[in-house]
């Protein structure tokens, strides 16, 4: 009986212990090349899971390169959904704008902001809060020097649009690396501030989007 008794307070402190355990939050990054490289090296989302504490957080790069996004939509319950994420980055814009200079290939702006919203849509569904980016560079050169600034502003403001219509945190990553050019690129360059070919990212680029995004991680 005392046997059977001990046994008893020892589950029962087992599971009591396994209960009051924190729920590890798992955070995905969804995004292109840009969201793929932040999980390598000295990548953005690497320099994130030093900067938290792992027994709570558990970050997870879901980025794969030409991605736009559509691709997003296409792959989100795979990638994301299935995962049961507790907050999802959404950082996507950058090929949807650059292909249709480089091949033709980018992505209206209705057709942008209507897949968008579906991605918001269909991840609050599935009861994971989300962060809007918006794009940050095709190019470093400051005071809107660059050929498709005008279409990045305008991608940019719909994101911004977007996350105030669904009530949603914002990470203005536009916003923040156009100050930043402002104040660190004296010369003008169109890459090797943030960037190492205008718009992948080098180191000081991802140390730059890490710290932009461990706000909202916190």
């Amino acid at each position: 009986m005392k046997t059977i008794l001990k046994l008893s307070v020892v589950a029962f402190a087992t599971f009591f212990l396994f209960a009051m355990k924190p729920k590890t939050k798992r955070v995905i990054f969804f995004g292109d090349s840009i969201t793929q490289g932040g999980a390598k090296g000295n990548g953005y989302i690497n320099l994130l899971k030093k900067q938290v504490d792992s027994t709570k957080f558990e970050l997870i790069g879901a980025g794969i390169g030409g991605n736009k996004v559509y691709d997003l939509y296409l792959r989100l319950e795979e990638d994301v959904l299935t995962k049961k994420p507790d907050l999802v980055f959404i950082y996507v814009g950058i090929n949807d704008v650059w292909h249709k200079q480089s091949s033709r290939t980018g992505t209206d702006y209705p057709k942008y902001i209507n897949f968008y919203q579906a991605l918001i849509n269909k991840i609050k569904a599935n009861g994971s809060d989300v962060v809007l980016c918006t794009p940050s560079v095709i190019g470093e050169k400051k005071a809107g020097a660059n050929e498709l600034d005008a279409e990045l502003d305008k991608y940019s403001q719909g994101i911004r649009e977007l996350a105030a219509k669904n009530n949603l945190p914002l990470c203005d990553l536009r916003k923040a690396f156009l100050a930043y050019e402002q104040e660190n690129n004296p010369q003008d360059l169109e890459k090797d501030i943030l960037t190492r070919d205008r718009v992948h990212l080098n180191d000081k680029g991802n140390q730059f989007v890490a710290e932009q995004m461990l706000p909202f991680i916190k």
